[in-house]
């Protein structure tokens, strides 16, 4: 907060304001933690007043709907959960709020992130902010809406096989999947829990990296969390290009759908890197399309796997009047779980089975292995890898929930990540001459957060703008949410 005279309550209640005026427009928020909000608000001036070093002081943030706080309900979306009220908070939740971070209320998303559109969730799909007519992504797609129209400073999201940077590459807004185990999942519900990872979304380089600053570290009560030294994610954000040794993924860019438009602006933003300093060349990362049909193995089987404990009988939805618990089991799934979620199930539960395990599950893995290794292969040269996050700039609500395969092809640039564990971050780029913005994706090495900041903060310097729809022009979009978007 750059004036003195705002405080964490202030700020809180703008937010909370703002979110009054627009969410009908958007639908980016499940629920609103008002008294929650205000109440931790005013522990951050108590604490500011007391002289502690509070780095977030007032920083509103949204919650995608997955992670836990006490006080909220924790959905996922979906009716099976509609009335599921958090008994702990999630690590990274636990740990923006001791830095000083408001969380404002919990952020809509795809039912179980089971999505790349913010469609299947229980509560109605979220509006992109530069269209209202046009998908936000997802599936944390309430959690980007929520940051790209001003309504927080920043969000927590998810990204499972490109949940967190598809739907930043939709709504403009800076997107980062941190590395496997750099960020907690502790409080996190689980879709498929060797890719899940928790991260940031916020409108500039710098306050990514300050929101990571406060999630990141081990967590005992997190198996997957890596122990690693405190690092200060801000360090290296001035450093510039020179040294940074860059690759475009060239065979990538020749994917079948890609919007030329995305592909021209990939390949100027490694010839500004190049003009700033970097040594930049071409790769080849050929097992991108084994990635991804591996990970709608991996992914679904997985997701069968952690839904099987909602049965109506611990917590969520429970039939009414079941004639044995057979049919307990088998009408409070299909109660409560939407189409979307009982699909992955009924594909998980296949590709698990007996008679299928070593088909497909297990040619997954290994599928999985070699595209780890080629990504290991180009980082033995290069600091970080340019490709697009998405093929094509945000479509239309309807216009491919319907078609499995045209749903799935929005994240064959970014599955391939979660599947080799690394860090990859989303950039705005600019806008389509339709006037909604284009995604680049920067991937780095594990654990190599700092280089990644600093080489988006180069680009981010380079493009002169924080992209937010007060950017589109009155023809550009048909419906954006311009009112009182924040400054460029």
């Amino acid at each position: 907060m750059a004036e003195t005279n705002v405080t964490a309550r202030t700020n809180t209640e703008a937010a909370l304001a703002r979110i009054a005026a627009i969410e009908p427009k958007i639908n980016a928020f499940t629920q609103v933690t008002e008294e929650l909000a205000l109440n931790i608000a005013d522990s951050v001036d108590e604490r500011v007043a007391r002289g502690e070093d509070v780095p977030l002081a007032g920083m509103t943030v949204g919650l995608k709907d997955n992670l836990n706080l006490v006080g909220t309900r924790t959905t996922c979306a979906s009716r099976i959960l509609e009335n599921y009220e958090s008994i702990y908070t999630a690590t990274a939740v636990e740990r923006l709020i001791e830095a000083g971070a408001v969380p404002v209320g919990k952020c809509n998303m795809d039912e179980f992130a089971f999505g790349s559109s913010t469609e299947t969730s229980v509560y109605g799909p979220t509006h992109n902010p530069w269209d209202t007519e046009r998908v936000p992504g997802g599936s944390s797609g309430g959690s980007a809406a929520a940051v790209a129209a001003g309504m927080v400073d920043a969000a927590l999201g998810s990204d499972t096989g490109g949940s967190i940077r598809q739907p930043g590459a939709f709504t403009g807004t800076v997107a980062l999947k941190p590395t496997y185990g750099r960020v907690s999942r502790y409080g996190c519900a689980a879709f498929a829990s060797s890719l899940d990872q928790v991260g940031p979304l916020a409108r500039t380089v710098e306050d990514t990296a300050r929101v990571l600053n406060a999630i990141a570290g081990h967590d005992a009560r997190d198996a997957t969390s890596v122990p690693r030294e405190a690092e200060d994610f801000t360090a290296e954000l001035g450093r510039g290009a020179e040294g940074l040794r860059v690759a475009v993924a060239v065979d990538w860019l020749a994917a079948e759908g890609l919007d030329p438009e995305v592909k021209a602006g990939v390949l100027a933003a490694a010839e500004a890197l190049a003009s700033a300093g970097a040594e930049v060349g071409e790769v080849t990362l050929p097992n991108i399309w084994n990635g991804h049909s591996a990970y709608y193995i991996i992914a679904p089987a997985e997701a069968s796997s952690n839904l099987a404990r909602l049965d109506g009988v611990r917590y969520g939805v429970r039939a009414t009047n079941p004639e044995d618990v057979l049919d307990l089991y088998v009408r409070s799934r299909s109660e409560g779980f939407g189409p979307e979620t009982i699909r992955r199930i009924v594909l998980g539960t296949y590709v698990l089975s007996a008679g299928h395990y070593d088909s497909y599950y297990g040619q997954a893995q290994k599928a999985r292995t070699i595209v780890a290794d080629d990504f290991a292969q180009v980082f033995a040269g290069y600091d970080i890898i340019l490709t697009p996050t998405a093929p094509t700039p945000a479509f239309k609500l309807d216009e491919k929930i319907d078609d499995v395969i045209a749903m799935c092809s929005n994240d064959i640039f970014t599955v391939p990540v979660n599947l080799a564990g690394n860090t990859a971050l989303s950039l705005p780029m600019g806008l389509s001459t339709g006037g909604l913005p284009m995604g680049l994706q920067l991937i780095a090495n594990h654990f190599d957060e700092r280089t990644l900041l600093r080489t988006a903060a180069v680009l981010e310097d380079h493009y002169g703008f924080v992209c937010t729809p007060a950017h589109a022009s009155a023809h550009a979009s048909a419906h954006p949410v311009t009112e009182g978007a924040p400054a460029c």
